[in-house]
């Protein structure tokens, strides 16, 4: 026996409009994912750059902090004020050591207190502008703590991708996105 199908209403597929409405809710978040997948790629480039932007002023503050800052064994007060810190390996003469910086050392670029680094994170060299392959601007200031100005020094750290940081240049201490700022103490030990 053959048996006999009858197709009701519902039965009969869909309709033109049905078709449409979902290949434009389809489109509609295609459109969306799109855009997430951007975002997330953005964001994972401010990342990657904040990441190194953290290592980089890192290594600049340790290598602030190794600096001579104490006494000597007779208890006369022994600093670094010669050593050229802008350069790699750093060299024991020529350069500013931890003597006290500018007041704008953070804010431009300052010979003494500045270095400039490839996109490896390689070291440039110094001066008041940037070599042509600069990724990362390296800042640092040196103030002695106003309470004990003779024995504490407060150091400060900013690395940065901009040459122009716009309004934080100008005496702000906004930290903007693939920066990183770094801040630290130095007092005076017994060698």
């Amino acid at each position: 026996m053959l048996a006999k199908y009858r197709f009701s209403k519902s039965a009969s597929g869909f309709s033109l409009v049905e078709t449409l409405v979902a290949t434009a809710l389809l489109a509609t978040a295609l459109v969306a994912l799109a855009e997430l997948f951007g975002i997330a790629a953005r964001s994972n480039a401010i990342a990657k750059n904040g990441g190194m932007t953290m290592i980089l002023a890192q290594q600049k503050m340790e290598q602030l902090k190794g600096l001579t800052w104490g006494f000597d064994a007779a208890g006369l007060p022994l600093s670094d004020t010669q050593t050229d810190t802008a350069q790699v390996p750093a060299v024991g003469t020529g350069g500013a050591g931890l003597s006290p910086s500018p007041a704008a050392a953070l804010q431009a670029n300052t010979n003494g207190y500045v270095d400039y680094l490839d996109a490896t994170g390689k070291a440039l060299g110094g001066g008041s502008s940037p070599p042509l392959n600069t990724a990362y601007i390296r800042r640092w200031s040196v103030e002695p703590l106003p309470t004990n100005p003779n024995n504490t020094l407060i150091l400060q750290v900013l690395v940065t991708r901009r040459l122009d940081r716009g309004t934080a240049n100008l005496g702000s201490v906004q930290r903007l996105p693939e920066e990183s700022r770094l801040i630290g103490v130095k007092t005076r030990k017994t060698q």
